[in-house]
């Protein structure tokens, strides 16, 4: 029995492909010379995943060399312009590429604030979307792929050919958020999207990660509404800690955090002794 669970393991190790997260975009809504939030997950050097497809992300898929072709899904945290507003580009863009199999655009369901994910499709690319010419994405006979719309509530859980995904709904204000769990390759990656974590269920989502990418949109500061959208860097560091991550990417970098690095290191090391890293537009991390 220990004989065949060696060479289980050591096949495992063997066949193994390696695991990499590029940051496409690491800024928010403003006008940094950063592109806004999205990242995509590499495995056996495939773009597999999107995670967030903010303003400028469309840019630097197409700098990172990565093909529509080979992605099996697409996450949007929430609806926010800054994680969402490119989507209609690689929408168009599929439409001159070799994809033929469907594509999941996953995304929270709405509330009155905000549309679900089949609303927000809908608005843009439905009979009466300010898209419409492209319709036919929503349905099997379109001219490209199809784009198929997948509401998430509160948890929820979905398997693809290399990696799962494990969901959770998070607090940002009013609006319907998400954070995720990566599993592939006996890797984890965790993306906590917005939030201020006042629900403190990201803690049990990182559980063990090997990396927790985390939005650093705030400094350290103590009220104002900001503190009811984002993490300040005391918060991240209790969830790194109590979670065991090995790494942490502070990324979502703003105006109002930018420059303060040296006060968000001090902060973040006092509880948590792991490693951490500042995201940069186009940085790949090997997990």
């Amino acid at each position: 029995m220990k004989f065949i669970y060696l060479i289980f393991f050591l096949t495992s190790v063997l066949f193994a492909s390696n695991v990499e997260l590029e940051v496409l975009g690491s800024g928010g809504p403003e006008i940094d010379t950063r592109a806004s939030t999205s990242y995509l997950l590499w495995i056996g050097n495939k773009a597999r995943l999107i995670v967030d497809m903010g303003s400028g992300s469309m840019l630097r898929f197409e700098q990172s060399n990565a093909k529509i072709e080979e992605l099996e899904a697409v996450v949007l945290t929430h609806l926010h312009i800054d994680h969402s507003v490119d989507l209609p580009s690689f929408i168009k863009a599929g439409y001159f590429s070799k994809r033929s199999d469907s594509l999941d655009i996953i995304a929270p369901n709405g509330n009155r604030y905000f549309p679900s994910t089949t609303e927000f499709l809908d608005t843009l690319f439905g009979k009466n979307g300010a898209y419409r010419y492209m319709q036919d994405v929503l349905t099997p006979n379109s001219d490209s792929f199809e784009i198929i719309p997948i509401n998430i509530k509160q948890k929820a859980k979905r398997v693809y050919k290399d990696f799962s995904l494990e969901f959770i709904r998070v607090h940002h204000g009013i609006v319907p958020a998400l954070a995720l769990r990566i599993q592939t390759q006996g890797k984890i990656i965790v993306i906590s999207g917005d939030t201020n974590d006042e629900n403190h269920n990201l803690e049990k989502l990182a559980k063990n990660a090997d990396l927790f990418v985390a939005h650093h949109a705030i400094p350290e500061i103590k009220k104002g509404y900001a503190t009811h959208l984002h993490m300040s860097p005391s918060i991240i560091a209790e969830i790194a800690k109590k979670a065991n991550v090995k790494k942490v990417l502070l990324t979502h970098r703003m105006l109002r955090t930018i420059n303060k690095e040296e006060e968000t290191l001090k902060i973040i090391k006092e509880k948590y002794k792991g490693t951490i890293i500042f995201a940069e537009d186009r940085m790949r991390i090997e997990i």
